[in-house]
Parts: structure tokens; sequence; C-alpha cells
């Protein structure tokens, strides 16, 4: 994981018992994401602990495009968060999903990552 993050991966891992329960779901596991965002970044030195984070979830999940312009995401969303940051206009590409709850870690999602091993 050292060599591939931060960017712009999601490593699934196994749950233990320093995970908070409402972070666990069914499958005991949980994704862990640390992005090349220097917004992100600063947050975290900021507050000096992670940010827990969720995607927001969408009727249209497998063909939706979220917006990435700080403006429609807010139209759209400003209900359903608590607050947009505007780093301006973002990306709309997925992190690679990688598997390492098993032996071997398998690449579930190839998104916009190369995994470095």
């Amino acid at each position: 994981m050292k060599r591939n993050l931060p960017g712009p991966f999601t490593f699934i891992l196994n749950a233990n018992n320093s995970v908070p329960k409402m972070l666990k779901n069914n499958k005991k596991t949980i994704g862990i994401r640390v992005p090349d965002s220097v917004i992100a970044r600063e947050i975290v030195t900021a507050l000096g602990k992670p940010l827990i984070t969720s995607s927001i979830p969408h009727e249209e999940t497998e063909n939706y495009i979220y917006p990435s312009d700080p403006e429609e995401i807010f139209e759209e969303f400003k209900y359903k968060v608590d607050i947009v940051i505007d780093g301006g206009i973002g990306g709309v590409y997925h992190s690679t999903i990688v598997d390492c709850t098993g032996d071997e870690a398998i690449i579930t999602r190839q998104g916009l990552g190369d995994l470095l091993f």
C-alpha cells in the first residue's frame, strides 16, 4: 500500500475490533482511500485525525456520472451532505479497487491507478 498511496486507489481490508462498529458492514471489511489531494491532506493535518467519508448513493449507480463542478455538486447534494468544498472542477475518474482480504491482492475494479507491487 505504501508504494501506491496517496493515489487513486481504494484498498479493501478486513476490519478488526479497532474499527468503530458504525464503519463495519455485513462483510466486516473496510475500504481505505488516501487520495492525492492537497485539500484532503490539509484537512487531515489540521484535524490530526483521518476523515471518515462515504460515497453518496444515487439511484442510477450503474450509469450515473457524478458532477465534478463544485456548484453542480452543491445544487444536486445540498440537502444530503454537510459541506461542499470548492477546490475547483475535479475529474470523474474512479479509483482502482484492490481487495486485500484474501491471500493475494485482487483488483476488483480497474480505475485510474495502475497498482505497483
